[in-house]
This record gives structure tokens, sequence and C-alpha cells, in this order.
């Protein structure tokens, strides 16, 4: 494995991190889970992400049990808060209440004492920022989390939530974790610069567009049964991806990644890894045998020839 530097922070993080979004404590069962997670640490993957809202809860609890075997020094923990965790009038968003509430369940679920990365899940409208960024404050100077970050906010309110901070000296956001892919770069006008400038380490999500880019869903071909598509309760992610003009796209770059002798997968995620500000590519796996090939991405290498070209494939029809 691995491992770059977090922005201006010291933390180290492997390139190759893994989250548990809709599958552990949901739909991947209890010794899957088990499996994946003790293979992804020993393999060297050192960070392991997750949220409050994910399964409600559980996959905090089954990620926390199973890391639980290990030195707690040896894994970087995440979660975060913003989506509804109840139907109370403070059941949602960044307040203080909220927060405060979520913080310490998310421990309690983990059975740990400190959280590695916390995001803001997404941009309260109704919170005041000072109000969540002094409270995230509070959090790091009790040492209940470490580093603080967000996910899904815009270049404008990322600068604006550093500007609070910088008023009031307080903790900055070190990290940002966007859904960015190939497919998926609108991140790249605004977003990334905002983050390379501003020391804010960038940890994807969705390296492979909710598995388009695997390569598993083609071209006048049936969607195979175990996958995300044929999930009632992922499709609707899954039907931007599912267009003609996507599926001729896949096939030219099927044809690119064996000419480089990898998987669409690892060329998806080797490609993010040669992006400005990327630190670490958050995958996700539902058995044993993803994580070891998607770890190998971290062994290919693009020269800029090679990336114009495979970006040229989604010219037409990328978001940008």
């Amino acid at each position: 494995m691995k491992y770059r530097k977090l922005g201006k922070t010291g933390l180290q993080i492997s390139e190759i991190s893994i989250g548990g979004w809709l599958t552990y404590g949901n739909t991947t069962e209890i010794e899957t889970t088990t499996n994946i997670i003790n293979k992804a640490y020993e393999l060297g993957i050192n960070m392991f992400d997750c949220a409050n809202v994910y399964a409600h809860g559980e996959s905090e609890k089954v990620m926390g049990k199973i890391l639980s075997q290990y030195d707690r020094e040896t894994y970087i923990l995440t979660s975060k808060a913003f989506f509804p965790m109840s139907t109370l009038p403070n059941g949602k968003g960044l307040s203080r209440k909220h927060l405060h509430t979520q913080i310490n369940a998310s421990l309690k679920r983990f059975g740990t004492e400190y959280i590695d990365i916390f995001y803001c899940h997404r941009f309260d409208t109704e919170a005041d920022l000072y109000e969540t960024v002094r409270t995230l404050d509070d959090f790091i100077r009790q040492g209940k989390i470490l580093y603080i970050g967000v996910s899904e906010w815009t270049a404008t309110q990322i600068i604006e939530g550093l500007k609070v901070q910088d008023q009031y000296l307080l903790d900055r956001f070190v990290v940002n974790q966007p859904s960015y892919n190939i497919l998926q770069r609108s991140v790249e006008k605004e977003i990334v610069p905002t983050c390379v400038n501003n020391g804010i380490g960038i940890i994807p999500y969705s390296p492979l567009a909710q598995g388009f880019l695997s390569g598993k869903y083609r071209k006048g071909r049936e969607i195979p049964k175990d996958s995300r598509a044929a999930n009632d309760d992922i499709n609707s992610f899954m039907q931007q991806y599912l267009t003609p003009e996507n599926f001729d796209i896949i096939e030219k770059f099927i044809s690119f990644a064996e000419s480089k002798e990898c998987t669409p997968s690892q060329l998806a995620i080797s490609w993010l890894l040669h992006k400005a500000g990327v630190v670490s590519v958050l995958t996700g796996a539902s058995n044993v045998s993803q994580i070891e090939n998607n770890i190998k991405a971290i062994e290919i290498t693009l020269n800029e020839e090679e990336i114009i070209s495979l970006e040229n494939i989604f010219c037409k029809n990328v978001d940008k």
C-alpha cells in the first residue's frame, strides 16, 4: 500500500480507502463484511469511512466492532452528520444540538473515544455557519474529533466556512469528500481548485460511478442480478448513467483498460489518483476479491498523453 498526506496535516492515509455506504449493517451479511474489512486492513488500507445515517447507525456498529480487534492507532475512522436520524425538530442538520447528539451517538456505536475525521455531510442552509464550525472546534478541543471536513459543499460554501474559522481562530476544514469520477467531473471547475489552494485534501467517493465504470453494464446485455442497478433501493442512483451514449463510451473505456492490461475499475481508480488534490479514493466492496482487485490500481501509471487520451473518450458526454 502507498500513503499520502492529507492536505496540510500530518495525517497519512492509504491511497485506497473503504466505505460502508448502503452495505455494512444493511445489504451485506456480517460474515462477508467481516472478511472485507479484515482483508482491507491486511492489505494496508488504513481509512474506513462511515456515517451516522448509513443503515441508520448499524454500519457504525458493525465497522466499530470488527475494527476493535486492532490497535486503534493503526486505523482511521470517519463519520458524518446532517441527514435526518429522527422525525424530531432537531433530528437533522448541523445545529449544535444535532451535532452534539450525533457525534456522541457515533462514538458510542463505534465503541471508540474519538473519530479521526468528521464530515459535515451536506451544507445546512438553516444553521448558522459559526454555530456549526464552533461546535466542531469544541469537539476537537475535547479530543472527540481529530480532523474535520465537508462532503458535497460548493466552492463558495467551503470558502465561507474557512473565512469564519479563520476569523474566530477555529480549526479549519482539511478534507473534502465529493462525488468524483471520470464521468462526473464538475468538481474540477471550482471545487478542486478551492481545495488545492486552501490545503484541503480530496477523497472522492463513487469513483466507479455506482459501478458503471466497472464495465459490468454493457449495451444489449441484461443488468446483473447482484448489481446495484438491480437493487430497487439503489436503482435511482444508477439511472443517470445507464444511457445509450454512456453505453457507447464504456466500450471504448474497456478497450483502453485492456490496452493497459488492467480492469476498467482499476483504470478508473488510477485516473483519480493522478488528479490534483486527490489523497485517497474511497471504494466500496461487496466481496473480498473486489478489494484485492481494486487495490492494484495504485500500481498503474498513466503518463500525460494517456490521461488526455483517456479523458477524450468522455469529452462529449462528461459532466464538467
